[in-house]
């Protein structure tokens, strides 16, 4: 299996004065344990909300302070040996205050003259009081960082913040902070999926037999999540279709979500969904078989020995459904899930649903299949007889390919900008 994305990468993480600061020690840590070098950069307002000593115990490094940027002993200013030390950026929470400062070129502070002098990839998730983040400047500032290179913005979400207000301005939580990161180690901050519309299933159905017991499957809603959500890291609009799922509920955030728990009613959801999409992935793990008539009371052992014998049918095959009602020009990824010799399998049903791409994995083999972490199998198409292995490999890291070869075969929207080039690898330094 790869390594962890996250391994072994230098991470800046600057930390500004929004009480959403105080997440930071735990996500610092999460960094550490997953084998990333960290080093933190604290604003002077993020110093009075969070500890500049617990911050260097959980990196164990220094923390920098606007105090440290000068110093007679130091061979180089600071800020250019930060900026040039790290891979990745990690800006959390970004306020107001230094969200202006960058976009506009201020370097008054060890942060912002970081930043200007920084050219790694840099992912910013603001923070701060609803009626700041609906004023015009932020708005301006924040809508002229969505368009620079090396830059994956995260906005706020809606909650409850420290002022007892309800409404926008939280900062996305440590979860989905830590996916982003990972999605910006693999694939960086390039938006190919820019005015795309994306649909995708995830997560099992389940079919009732009685008021106590139903048929489904151990899948977990794992591949199909990540898959949404990488998308739209790289700026599409993602409809998620999706039974119940065993994912961090951060994971859901900036995904249009609709929650269903049959096959009939992911059906209906998809149909309904499909007239908007350009792409369509098929991640659910379907149930193959429902009871004609659900039963309204529970049986008992008797009962369900001789239930399970009659009683069944078919799911309709909604896969084949999707292809044969799709309109011009929209792509669709299936998934095949199987155990034995799973090539040959996918290959067949590949044939049978006619769907542009089908990923093919094995579920009877260690760290690979439902609810695991990591991933491998067959990508088949799009012509016949094309297929590529995959390698073991994380699950987002799997969803990144499975996304490009997904948007090689859907046309430029018209009002797309082209897709920027790969960002340049971070400048090797070694640790002091």
């Amino acid at each position: 299996m790869s390594p962890d994305p996250l391994a072994g990468r230098r991470v800046l993480v600057g930390i500004s004065g929004s009480i959403a600061a105080v997440k930071l020690p735990l996500l610092v840590s999460a960094l550490v344990q997953r084998g990333a070098s960290v080093r933190c950069v604290l604003t002077a307002s993020a110093a009075r909300l969070v500890s500049a000593e617990a911050l260097a115990c959980l990196s164990r490094q220094p923390c920098h302070l606007d105090a440290d940027q000068w110093s007679p002993q130091a061979a180089r200013p600071l800020h250019v040996e930060l900026a040039e030390w790290a891979e990745l950026v990690l800006l959390a929470p970004l306020s107001a205050t230094s969200l202006g400062r960058w976009v506009h070129g201020l370097g008054d502070t060890l942060l912002a003259s970081t930043l200007l002098a920084c050219e790694a990839p840099m992912l910013a998730a603001a923070a701060m009081n609803t009626a700041m983040w609906s004023s015009p400047g932020v708005r301006a500032n924040w809508q002229s960082l969505q368009g620079w290179q090396r830059v994956l913005p995260i906005g706020p979400s809606q909650g409850l913040l420290a002022c007892d207000r309800l409404g926008d301005g939280r900062m996305a939580e440590p979860e989905l902070l830590l996916l982003a990161l990972e999605s910006l180690a693999l694939w960086g901050w390039r938006r190919d999926w820019q005015g795309l519309n994306l649909v995708v299933s995830a997560g099992p159905t389940r079919e009732a037999l009685d008021p106590a017991r139903c048929l489904t499957n151990p899948s977990s809603g794992r591949m199909g999540v990540l898959l949404a959500q990488a998308a739209r890291l790289r700026g599409a609009r993602v409809e998620l279709v999706h039974g119940p799922l065993q994912v961090p509920a951060a994971w859901l955030d900036g995904l249009i979500c609709r929650a269903v728990t049959t096959a009939a009613e992911l059906e209906q959801a998809l149909v309904e969904a499909q007239p908007r999409a350009d792409a369509i992935a098929m991640a659910a793990a379907v149930a193959d078989h429902r009871r004609a008539r659900p039963l309204q009371q529970k049986l008992s052992k008797q009962e369900l020995a001789q239930e399970l014998g009659r009683g069944w049918e078919p799911v309709p095959d909604i896969l084949k459904g999707l292809v044969d009602r799709r309109p011009p020009d929209q792509v669709i990824l299936g998934f095949a899930a199987h155990s034995g010799d799973v090539l040959t399998q996918a290959l067949a049903k590949w044939g049978r649903k006619g769907c542009d791409l089908l990923f093919a994995n094995p579920i009877d083999e260690p760290g690979a299949g439902f609810a695991a972490a990591s991933n491998r199998g067959w990508l088949l198409g799009p012509s016949p007889g094309e297929r590529h292995e995959l390698e073991s490999q994380s699950k987002l890291a799997l969803a990144h390919r499975l996304l490009s070869a997904l948007r090689q075969r859907i046309r430029p929207p018209a009002d797309a900008p082209p897709c920027p080039p790969a960002p340049a690898p971070a400048p090797a330094a070694a640790d002091p």
